[in-house]
């Protein structure tokens, strides 16, 4: 587990570069599926194993159903959530009943489908196994795996006073049930059934039709390991399994989920869980110029979402890395509309792009005041004028606006701008750099940085901050969840975040650049 209208964007991706040898398409099809769990109502209760099986049971029909359906729509790969088949909220020993003990792929070859009888208790995994081989496609599931303690691979770390190891855990099964790949989750968040394995894992797994892929779970996406190092590997396609929690304004599901892909210039295949009791919803399939993502509203009937779409190959082994994006559409279940280019730069400029007009030439804005974002002390100033520009600094990291607000009829919304560097410590540490404009709760400033989930005003803005990290990730959010591309996105030599956005199809609800100053973790 972790913190924190379908609508489809899709821009299309040319490559200049020739295929492989083996001429491999630089298109796959890439689907997730947001379940709604079947959850064990006692989860403090120890079960048996047969019990546990027959309540996982129920969860793996579903599977079953939507692995199906996937590849009657061409997925060659599919992802399904974290805690997805067992559920959460169990203590160390109650959670025994649905360990598996799961091989490490690095070390043997087995196939759970083919095999079923090599290993005992490993009921799941040959039911996945021959999921993936039945629907011929790449399957990622997760589960609770238990191991000897210690690891063969780390025979020096200390052992859980129980003399064993569970890893809340990813599996990848090859599309003939091979199992390709074993991850575990690194960064927990309050899991009482789990260890934090005794080194972080960077885990990756090859395919014939986009490359490599790298895993992750949930919490770990906030983090440098696995997630960061997986990217400074070079490993561009991101799979990630998620039990999430949406905390607006700055932490909803497919909000950073898009930020995420957006900033680390990746594709991210996310599949979250579908429980309201929880506030967990919001999956998609990201890349740096498209997304097909989910997020039901209040009042949505409580359902799985299976999400299919066509996704460009990032994987610099199989395609060049000089693409450029076009036109799309954006469409939803009721409206279509069509989509802005997205610029994205990376270099010390955009020579076929404007300079963005500076803000560091406007005085700190006057009347500054304090209110809390997940529990941070954020800085703020109002935005006090239908037009202007704006300044507000936390210490001495700074961030600029300009504006344009375009009220809608008689509607009155206040919006501040909202600055905040140093390390959030409500459950878990890490250190930020943010700014962020918000539309606030209410009519007084007390109310800025609460959760909204609607809007009327729409804005066209350029946000700007200079950042100490390469790693930020932006965002624009509209009104109902709805996620906007962002007009234009620059990333300076001086580390000067630009963020341009004009001609909101909503009223904007967050519009934020989220540093993660992960040097800065541990001190």
């Amino acid at each position: 587990m972790c913190l924190f209208v379908v609508v489809f964007c899709s821009l299309a991706l040319t490559s200049a570069v020739n295929q492989t040898e083996s001429d491999v398409d630089s298109w796959y099809v890439a689907a997730v599926y947001e379940h709604n769990l079947i959850l064990n109502p006692e989860p403090d209760v120890p079960l048996s194993r047969l019990d546990a099986l027959q309540h996982m049971q129920k969860n793996l029909d579903i599977y079953e159903e939507q692995a199906a359906r996937a590849a009657q729509q061409g997925a060659q790969i599919l992802v399904f959530p974290e805690d997805g088949l067992h559920g959460f909220n169990f203590s160390r020993s109650s959670i025994s009943g649905y360990l598996e003990t799961i091989p490490d792929p690095q070390q043997e070859s087995w196939n759970p489908c083919t095999e079923p009888d090599k290993y005992n208790n490993t009921e799941v995994l040959h039911q996945l196994s021959c999921m993936a081989r039945r629907n011929n496609l790449y399957l990622v599931a997760n589960m609770a795996d238990l191991q000897p303690c210690p690891l063969k691979t780390d025979p020096s770390s200390s052992c859980p006073s129980d003399g064993r190891w569970q890893f809340n855990t990813n599996v990848v099964f090859r599309s003939d049930g091979l199992l390709v790949a074993r991850y575990h989750k690194h960064n927990l968040y309050f899991e009482q059934s789990f260890d934090t394995p005794p080194q972080p894992e960077i885990i990756t797994f090859d395919t014939p039709f986009a490359g490599r892929f790298g895993l992750m779970i949930c919490f770990d996406i906030l983090f440098h390991k696995p997630t960061i190092a997986l990217v400074e590997k070079g490993v561009r396609q991101l799979i990630f399994p998620t039990a999430w929690m949406n905390l607006l304004p700055l932490l909803d599901s497919v909000q950073f989920q898009q930020a995420f892909s957006l900033g680390a210039n990746v594709t991210l295949l996310a599949a979250n869980l579908r429980k309201d009791q929880y506030n967990m919803r919001g999956s998609g399939i990201y890349t740096p110029f498209s997304a097909t993502y989910h997020h039901a509203q209040k009042g949505d009937p409580e359902e799985g979402r299976l999400l299919v779409a066509r996704v460009p190959v990032l994987d610099p082994l199989w395609v060049g890395q000089s693409v450029t994006t076009e036109e799309g559409l954006v469409r939803s279940e009721s409206t279509s509309s069509t989509a802005t280019d997205s610029g994205v730069c990376h270099q010390e400029s955009c020579s076929d792009s404007p300079p963005p007009e500076t803000a560091s030439l406007v005085p700190p804005s006057s009347a500054t005041f304090i209110s809390s974002i997940d529990h941070d002390p954020f800085t703020f100033v109002l935005l006090n004028e239908t037009e202007g520009k704006v300044n507000v600094c936390n210490g001495t990291f700074c961030c600029h606006l300009q504006y344009r607000r375009l009220p809608q009829g008689d509607s009155k919304e206040l919006y501040a701008l909202g600055a905040f560097a140093g390390t959030h410590t409500m459950d878990g540490r890490y250190a930020l750099q943010v700014c962020a404009l918000v539309r606030c709760a209410g009519l007084d400033a007390s109310s800025c940085g609460q959760e909204v989930e609607e809007a009327e005003s729409k804005m066209d803005f350029l946000l700007e901050g200079k950042f100490g990290s390469r790693y930020v990730y932006p965002s624009v959010l509209a009104s109902k969840m709805v996620l906007e591309q962002p007009e234009h996105l620059e990333t300076a030599a001086d580390g000067r975040v630009t963020m341009k956005h004009s001609n909101m199809t909503g009223g904007l609800v967050t519009a934020c650049l989220y540093g993660r100053m992960y040097h800065l973790d541990n001190e």
